[in-house]
């Protein structure tokens, strides 16, 4: 490569990097990719098309660390630049042109994409990709700027025993000696931080939404009972929403997969929503932890994210905000009225802690917290359609969408929708909830006090007379209303009071550790209830609070697992591990399996549980702190963070 072009590759980059949409305009790309898991590598070949808008000498596409065989433009080999980060070609490109560029390539992707338990025995093999704004370029040469989409269609080769679920319609899986060559064509251009890519074993099953949209739904093979209570309400939620926002689905399907180690809860990649296998639940579950709200989030982004796109992270809460708000209208029409208020009331709650502690931004700060852009984005969306109106705000929303369909947007340009539908002038309202950093509480407030439910809630007040609240747990208040009593008088429950229901019981586990004998008889029953919540706290208190009836606590609750997290179970062990007299001939037994639950090839909230209590009851032995070292190199820098703290502490005692 000649020392002129290296140069001149330096001074473009400069020039362009986050201006080359102005000059290139990507139409479409095609890759053909074949993954090895075992070595953490893709190799694909990738044909894009894209027109030049201005006069341009170079044009890049995002390459992080990848290594490129020959470069051919237009099917003639081409000079090219590598810099580690963008693959460079200098050309005398004409305006109004159309050109192809195509090559193949090589790559060890570090992030985006994740390669699970393919070095472990056992355990659940899993790749699954993560493009979290501008890292899709790590496994995929593509375009990290949001502002320019394309089409993707992708191809890729892998193990037959493997399923491999990607962006758009499968049009063809060919079956190899033993492998499967699965094609997936999509339709409409999108933003690269929303390609996809999971592989696993799963099985599906698929169902049709009012409009005729496949919906198409993955699960484990084990995991065939958790189906229902773990995508419970899906076609509603897609009906309904369809319905709400007045704009047709803009993709050819619906695609959901779990998968394990999930960086987030859940990615509304272009019509391929990956989540967190966590929310896999059983229906006991269901009460405590389930999947209804971050299905309908993740579907909401579908149009707010991925048919119109933010043009930067000043206006993120046209995302984040619409999603959150659009995916509590949804759970409105599932649980009612009073749910969708409690919510915006929780996230009010939130927001004024935040201002109290001087964290509050503007909306359109690109800085500011996520509590700030998806529930202070929702509650201005709530207000604004008080405002306005049910009529002139949807045909706002509509007539935004329909605007800009495939484009990115920027605040004004769904305000000045809004403005025209409603005939009212809105640089007051924008000033007010957009601009301003202050949180506005009382002013949210005064909104959330047209709900009933609200104002019933906000009348108990246990804290300034006590005396008055003492029939309350037994009265027909919300269960919201008896919570905020026991959270500030819990000395005033009853055995009358456990009569009550399950959300209202559970609160009682949470903030009466200390357990007056006289309610000993109605606390056990606590651990009958269909919460693993309930158990899980119930089971550890009565344990502290009744030493000599321990045997029969850990007896009743012997076979429980809990969530996906195994957080009854792991509890158990410990406890178990800490009663001498319960089952001593099982201790080594017990040991063995706690210990055996920091094992790579659990999930980390199941390893994460498994540490905790080790450390807890100073019984972390070498294999132990072994996986907990392996841990300080997850890739979730949560549970990452973690390891390396814990590790810290043990080896400072």
């Amino acid at each position: 490569m000649n020392r002129f072009f290296v140069i001149l590759s330096f001074f473009v980059a400069s020039h362009l990097q986050a201006q080359q949409t102005d000059y290139v305009d990507f139409k479409t790309a095609k890759a053909q990719l074949s993954i090895v898991p075992e070595k953490q590598a893709v190799s694909g070949f990738i044909e894009y098309e894209f027109k030049i808008l201005k006069p341009v000498d170079s044009v890049f596409i995002d390459a992080v660390n990848m290594k490129f065989q020959t470069v051919y433009l237009e099917n003639k080999k081409i000079s090219y630049s590598n810099d580690g980060k963008k693959l460079w070609v200098k050309h005398d490109f004409k305006p109004d042109s159309i050109y192809k560029l195509s090559f193949n390539y090589d790559a060890f992707p570090k992030k985006a994409m994740y390669f699970i338990d393919w070095d472990a025995d056992g355990g659940n093999k899993q790749i699954w990709t993560q493009g979290q704004g501008k890292y899709t370029s790590n496994w995929l040469p593509s375009i990290d700027d949001m502002n320019d989409k394309m089409e993707f269609d992708l191809t890729i080769t892998f193990n037959k025993d493997y399923e491999v679920i990607s962006n758009g319609k499968l049009t063809n899986k060919q079956i190899n000696d033993s492998t499967i060559t699965w094609h997936y064509d999509m339709q409409q251009p999108m933003s690269s931080y929303l390609v996809a890519l999971a592989i696993g074993k799963y099985h599906k099953r698929a169902e049709t939404s009012k409009s005729g949209i496949p919906l198409e739904l993955y699960y484990y093979p084990e995991d065939s009972l958790k189906f229902e209570p773990t995508y419970r309400y899906t076609k509603q939620i897609f009906d309904f929403l369809e319905t709400e926002i007045g704009v047709p689905y803009p993709w050819q399907n619906y695609k959901q997969v779990p998968v394990k180690d999930f960086l987030y809860a859940g990615m509304e990649n272009t019509g391929t929503t990956i989540f967190a296998d966590s929310f896999v639940i059983d229906s006991i579950a269901f009460i405590d932890k389930n999947y209804v709200n971050v299905n309908a989030h993740e579907l909401a982004h579908q149009w707010f994210g991925n048919l119109v796109t933010e043009t930067s992270g000043i206006h993120h809460w046209l995302q984040e905000g619409f999603a959150t708000y659009y995916a509590l209208l949804a759970e409105k029409a599932v649980f009612g009225d009073d749910y969708y208020y409690w919510q915006l009331y929780q996230y009010a709650q939130e927001l004024l802690e935040q201002d109290k502690a001087g964290e509050s931004t503007s909306l359109l700060d690109p800085k500011s917290s996520s509590t700030t852009f998806y529930k202070k984005g929702a509650l201005v969306l709530h207000l604004l359609r008080e405002k306005v109106g049910d009529e002139a705000f949807k045909k706002g929303i509509k007539n935004y969408l329909l605007k800009h369909p495939f484009k990115n947007v920027g605040t004004n340009d769904f305000i000045s929708e809004v403005e025209k539908t409603s005939g009212q002038n809105l640089k007051p309202f924008v000033d007010f909830w957009l601009v301003d950093k202050q949180f506005h509480y009382e002013a949210v407030l005064g909104s959330l006090e047209k709900s009933p439910f609200i104002q019933d809630y906000l009348k108990v007040d246990c804290e300034t007379n006590a005396e008055k609240c003492a029939h309350y747990l037994s009265s027909n208040i919300s269960d919201e209303a008896k919570i905020k009593v026991i959270l500030q008088q819990p000395n005033l429950i009853k055995v009358k009071d456990f009569q009550n229901g399950i959300k209202v019981r559970q609160a009682i586990t949470m903030h009466l550790a200390q357990i007056p004998s006289e309610l000993k008889t109605a606390y056990e029953s606590l651990l009958n209830d269909e919460s693993y919540v309930t158990i899980e706290k119930a089971l550890f208190h009565l344990w502290l609070n009744f030493p000599h009836e321990r045997k029969k606590y850990l007896s009743q609750t012997k076979g429980i697992q809990g969530f996906n997290d195994k957080n009854i179970r792991t509890l158990w062990l410990a406890l178990t591990l800490l009663t001498a007299d319960f089952e001593p001939e099982n201790k080594q037994m017990y040991f063995q399996e706690l210990t055996n639950y920091t094992n790579p090839v659990y999930g980390f909230e199941i390893r994460q549980n498994a540490f905790l209590y080790l450390q807890e009851i100073k019984a972390c032995n070498d294999a132990c702190k072994e996986n907990l070292n392996q841990a300080t190199t997850h890739h979730s820098w949560q549970f990452s963070k973690f390891a390396k703290t814990m590790l810290e502490q043990l080896n400072s005692n």
